[in-house]
């Protein structure tokens, strides 16, 4: 196997958990981007930089990385320095659910995580051992589901304690068009037409946009149209229907968009590894 490709696993029995590996980082490099999903990941070897938000640092091998879903982040190797990694990407509202079983949570609803990045070797190691089970072809389901509710409880748990900060009041003229792009995530909004729905100019609606969410208004637009994409690529659509649904005028558009802000192509990303593959691919 090209250690340079990314490996993605999924199983739809856990709809809710997504794994991918690099075994060889040198050439994944992100564009600015946010998911919809909560993740964490760990640096298996060598050493990355880490963007997270307005904050900036280096993260090497036992350090696990925590991204909360809509933060903007970014993480690139230093020089062409090998490093490696294992990102998992959990559904939101099954793990606020879970938090709110656990009794971490006042309500069902989701409270961002204040801590970024953990270098404690206990939750590291039992970090890399819930993917490694995930990603072994001969476990059961039902040890996978048990790793994953056990680890994330710990996890969840631990950081409990942690004093959160909530973030800046989004302002109701700012808030109108983050739902608006959200609602017209495939149609071309102009940036005349934001600034009529939120009474700000165009220079002060882009700086204070990307103050409180990271991202231009485009910008945001076409993460959230990569994130559709993702989607429908789970759910078996062709290349050419992804990035149709997702509101991109062509293919190849697609393809250069998909590839910046996922470091992976819309195919690689489309054939995960499951059962048997799994084992296979540990093999090459």
């Amino acid at each position: 196997m090209d250690r340079a490709k990314p490996v993605f696993w999924r199983d739809s029995r856990m709809p809710y958990v997504e794994v991918r590996k690099a075994a060889d980082g040198r050439k994944v490099c992100y564009a600015p981007h946010s998911h919809a999903q909560w993740s964490i990941g760990a640096i298996t070897e060598g050493q990355s930089t880490f963007c997270y938000r307005n904050d900036s640092c280096q993260v090497g091998a036992g350090d696990l990385v925590l991204i909360n879903p809509g933060w903007v982040h970014a993480c690139n190797p230093i020089d062409d320095q090998p490093w490696a990694y294992l990102m998992l990407y959990i559904d939101t509202q099954w793990l606020t659910t879970l938090r709110y079983q656990l009794g971490l949570l006042d309500e069902p609803v989701w409270e961002d995580i204040a801590t970024a990045i953990i270098s404690e070797r206990r939750l590291y190691d039992g970090y890399c051992q819930m993917v490694s089970c995930l990603l072994d072809a001969q476990a059961a389901l039902s040890d996978k589901e048990t790793e994953v509710v056990g680890f994330l409880s710990g996890l969840m748990t631990s950081l409990a304690g942690k004093p959160y900060q909530p973030l800046m009041q989004v302002p109701d003229q700012l808030r109108v068009v983050v739902d608006y792009l959200d609602q017209h995530v495939t149609k071309d909004v102009s940036l005349e037409e934001l600034c009529l729905r939120s009474g700000y100019s165009a220079g002060h609606l882009i700086r204070s946009f990307k103050r409180y969410f990271g991202l231009t208004p485009h910008a945001y637009q076409v993460n959230q149209r990569i994130q559709r994409g993702q989607s429908e690529l789970k759910q078996g659509r062709s290349i050419a229907e992804a990035a149709l649904v997702s509101g991109f005028s062509d293919q190849p558009h697609f393809q250069r968009t998909f590839k910046r802000m996922v470091a992976a192509t819309p195919n690689q990303y489309r054939h995960s590894l499951s059962g048997e593959q799994v084992k296979t691919a540990g093999h090459k």
